[in-house]
């Protein structure tokens, strides 16, 4: 599904070296770290959006980076789904109109019964500047999954909600892996949202390692 090989990546200084993770379907992975250790980084590394310095990432199979933009811009709209630390979403639109332009790019439709399970089915018709920074957090995991992506990147996807609705949308997020034979990436800085993981990660000293989730 995903593997990268050997990922070394720096700006005024060496930020990480000969990063080396798989990720297979329905697998789940946290990564950790000390924050500027490079974790956002590395996963917009991952997810297509930024160059590595050497190194390669394998999307089923094919070496993304050795691919021209048009056969990128493919594999962002078919294979992956990113949710940022920020929405991004329409701040004119509807919150069913930001789900709307997502079905209508990727050829998918909305599925109501996931907007239940993340508790904005009752406000899915106000605009988007009413919704409370939870509720606008939830909208954006919505619409990204609306595409129905193989490969989730998410970079502190909880950030903006309490502990018990973290806790809510890993698990729907877990259930859509389970469910579409996906698999998923995600930052967090939560010690207790990585341990729901499969695999927890640890970016420090410039290097990446698996670790228990407990530790």
């Amino acid at each position: 599904m995903l593997k990268a090989v050997n990922l070394t990546h720096s700006f005024d200084y060496l930020l990480f070296e000969d990063v080396n993770i798989e990720l297979k379907p329905t697998e789940k992975i946290a990564i950790v770290g000390s924050s500027g250790s490079g974790k956002s980084t590395l996963l917009h590394i991952l997810s297509t959006f930024l160059h590595p310095q050497s190194g390669k990432v394998f999307i089923n199979n094919k070496n993304i980076y050795s691919l021209k933009e048009k056969e990128l811009i493919a594999i962002r709209k078919k294979e992956i789904g990113i949710i940022f630390q920020f929405h991004y979403l329409f701040n004119t639109f509807t919150a069913l109109e930001n789900l709307q332009a997502a079905a209508l790019i990727s050829g998918e439709e909305i599925d109501y019964n996931l907007l239940e399970r993340l508790g904005i089915k009752d406000v899915i018709h106000q605009n988007i500047q009413t919704l409370s920074g939870g509720q606008q957090q939830r909208v954006s995991i919505a619409r990204v999954l609306t595409k129905r992506p193989k490969i989730i990147f998410a970079d502190e996807p909880t950030g903006n909600l309490d502990k018990q609705n973290a806790y809510e949308v890993i698990e729907v997020l877990k259930e859509y892996c389970d469910e579409n034979n996906a698999g998923l990436i995600t930052v967090t800085h939560d010690m207790d949202i990585a341990k729901k993981f499969d695999k927890v990660y640890e970016l420090k000293n410039k290097k990446l390692v698996e670790i228990n989730g407990d530790n």
